[in-house]
């Protein structure tokens, strides 16, 4: 019985140190485990703490972000002059034409650009019967009659209403060519012209009758006509009344009889500068065509 006894007393003894070891086991793992959780908290503290630089920077850099957005804001919305960007106007052909062709003149005398649109009148590749407009550019801008005038040094002055301050004549024009083929009086076939918008033809009169004087002066090279001994008559003589297609015209003839220039008040608003009817009559055939289209 004593052994038995032994025995059994050996084995309780036994069982409770294991039992004890595995407590102690979990302890430490325990213990081990708050450690780390409480050194990890620890760390995300420091972390998130607004005292680190680390997170002081990142604070700045906000801050500056939402004052820059702020002033951006106050700036668009209590600003006043807002800049617009000025569109460019876009010129619009008087009447319809078969070609166009830009010519930049930007620095040129006076002789440079007459030779150089003198040149274009003779090179059109338009059919006999076709138009082509030519424009004149500067910076790639086409320019209106009065930049034209001043360029050329031309006498012809258009009137401003006194009392309005409108402007009898407009500052958007035309100038080309008509291919006239064997109608065309010109040794090249080709005729050219200038077209010119006014308000009225009774407000455009007078100042058209004190260019007569000069006309043939500030155009003639345009037409291919060079001043010589027996062409200046034509820098003193008067333009006569005539008729062209039904329309009234003022005509300069040569000794001959022949046309040398003439301008035509193709309607109410047109005048036409040319130096052969058949020029004349197509140009008046797309005016009326154009202000069917309208």
């Amino acid at each position: 019985m004593e052994k038995k006894s032994e025995i059994k007393s050996k084995v309780v003894q036994t069982y409770a140190e294991d039992m004890a070891k595995v407590i102690e086991d979990n302890k430490n793992g325990l213990i081990k485990k708050i450690i780390y959780e409480e050194e990890k908290h620890e760390t995300e503290k420091i972390n998130f703490s607004p005292e680190s630089k680390k997170n002081r920077l990142f604070m700045l850099l906000g801050f500056l972000f939402i004052l820059i957005s702020l002033a951006t804001l106050f700036f668009f919305f209590f600003k006043k002059d807002v800049s617009v960007v000025p569109i460019e106007k876009q010129f619009t052909p008087l009447i319809f034409n078969d070609k166009s062709a830009f010519i930049e003149v930007k620095g040129l005398k006076k002789d440079e650009i007459i030779q150089t649109v003198f040149n274009g009148v003779g090179k059109t590749e338009v059919k006999e019967g076709g138009l082509e407009g030519i424009y004149l550019t500067e910076d790639k801008k086409v320019i209106g009659l009065r930049r034209f005038l001043a360029i050329t040094k031309s006498n012809f002055q258009p009137k401003v209403d006194p009392l309005l301050g409108d402007v009898f004549v407009e500052d958007n024009f035309l100038m080309g060519v008509v291919n006239g083929g064997v109608r065309s009086v010109s040794p090249t076939g080709k005729d050219f012209f200038i077209l010119i918008k006014v308000r009225s033809l009774v407000d455009a009169f007078d100042a058209m009758r004190a260019w007569e004087g000069k006309m043939f002066f500030d155009l003639n090279e345009f037409f291919g006509i060079i001043t010589s001994p027996e062409t200046k008559y034509l820098l003193t003589k008067g333009f006569e009344d005539g008729v062209v297609e039904n329309k009234n015209a003022r005509i300069l003839y040569g000794n001959g009889g022949e046309i040398m220039m003439m301008y035509i008040f193709a309607n109410d608003n047109s005048i036409i500068v040319t130096n052969t009817k058949s020029a004349g009559k197509e140009i008046m055939l797309r005016l009326a065509s154009s202000q069917i289209k309208k």
